[in-house]
């Protein structure tokens, strides 16, 4: 049955050294969220039913929907029996270039990348970050030292991503979790423009890849740190974006691919 905290309580047998036991577990509910503009459908996707309004804001504005969070007039979270529709109305000019974006997809057979007609759309160059921040190699141990302390579903399902925002100190500001990496990431950004944050950086539960970079990067923030590690293009994409980007955090180990001369403490 599914709880009011994005779990749902299963039953299971379970087996121990020769006996089974039966009782109930918690696990991460994941259902089909569609983002509409407009009343036209954009894309489906599979994610935590939680914190979908700054999902719905984070995605719009990490995928280059919306220039602003101002184009974003109104959300309207609607369940269906076979999942949510986030109902949006965007101004005119989003829709516009929505539409001219979807009109990209017709009469495709297959593609990786849909939307995409040339490798520079696929892979566009990654927005500029510029900032003197300086960080402390300390702040991030303590960041993920702490980071799973505030994961309510991580610790009661051990199924989802989570994606936080720290300040330059390693103290939590906002936190956000989700079945999905990415979206975790979008509804964190989704939440940093409702708030003001100040200076500070991204930590990832998760692999850093080159959409995490882009996704950054678009947030303005210069250190994104993944307690996995990054795959070749999010580190090229780091270098191009001027992002330092930090892999495998933990206590006493902290590996920095781009941009090392904002954080302290490395020898």
């Amino acid at each position: 049955m599914p709880l009011d905290n994005g779990v749902t309580s299963v039953s299971r047998l379970s087996w121990e050294e020769g006996s089974a036991t039966s009782d109930f577990d918690q696990v991460a509910e994941e259902c089909p969220v569609a983002l509409v503009y407009n009343g036209v459908s954009h894309v489906v996707m599979m994610a935590s039913p939680a914190d979908l309004e700054d999902f719905a804001l984070g995605f719009g504005l990490t995928e280059q929907i919306l220039a602003s969070p101002e184009q974003l007039l109104d959300i309207e979270v609607q369940r269906q029996p076979r999942g949510i529709e986030l109902q949006m109305t965007v101004v005119n000019e989003a829709f516009v270039a929505l539409k001219q974006r979807r009109r990209n997809l017709a009469g495709r057979t297959g593609c990786g990348l849909c939307g995409a007609e040339s490798l520079e759309q696929a892979i566009p160059d990654p927005v500029s970050v510029s900032s003197d921040a300086i960080f402390n190699l300390a702040a991030l141990e303590n960041a993920v030292s702490s980071m799973l302390v505030h994961q309510p579903l991580k610790q009661l399902t051990g199924s989802v991503h989570g994606a936080a925002f720290y300040d330059p100190k390693g103290e939590l500001v906002l936190l956000r979790e989700d079945v999905g990496r990415h979206n975790a990431l979008d509804k964190l950004i989704g939440a940093m423009h409702k708030e003001t944050t100040g200076e500070g950086f991204i930590l990832v539960s998760s692999r850093a890849s080159y959409e995490m970079v882009a996704k950054t990067a678009r947030a303005g923030v210069s250190l994104l740190a993944a307690v996995s590690a990054p795959t070749s293009l999010a580190i090229e994409q780091a270098n191009l974006a001027g992002i330092t980007l930090v892999g495998h955090v933990r206590e006493g180990r902290q590996v920095i691919y781009t941009h090392p001369e904002r954080v302290r403490g490395q020898s």
